[in-house]
């Protein structure tokens, strides 16, 4: 694998997702409700990250697999949040069609390493 995960598109998509994840919650009271959509949301970029450091294409797809099912997490958790008021619909929609996207790019690559 040439370059480093920060040069892949779908590492810095789903960083800069976890960082609009932290500011939206980062006054949220429910803190078990903030700490989980927190750590599943980081876990995305997270594991993109520490399977392309492990330098194998078969343990990259594996921590690329935990990173689709952190997508799928925040994707629930969006949904509750919507549902709590914790978030309008609009952020809703972002987040929701973002995490879409993200899910959709870890599967493509799936694919091409597999």
């Amino acid at each position: 694998m040439i370059g480093g995960f920060e040069d892949l598109l779908i590492w810095r998509r789903s960083k800069d997702l976890a960082i609009l994840i932290y500011k939206i919650f980062k006054d949220n009271k429910d803190y078990s409700f903030k700490d989980q959509i927190e750590r599943a949301v980081i876990s995305i970029s997270n594991n993109i990250a520490e399977g392309h450091e492990k330098g194998s294409k078969r343990d990259f797809v594996k921590f690329l697999y935990i990173a689709k099912g952190s997508c799928g997490e925040v994707r629930s958790m969006i949904v509750i949040a919507l549902e709590l008021g914790y978030i309008d619909k609009h952020k809703y929609e972002s987040i929701y069609s973002e995490l879409k996207e993200i899910s959709k790019m870890i599967g493509g690559l799936i694919k091409k390493l597999g």
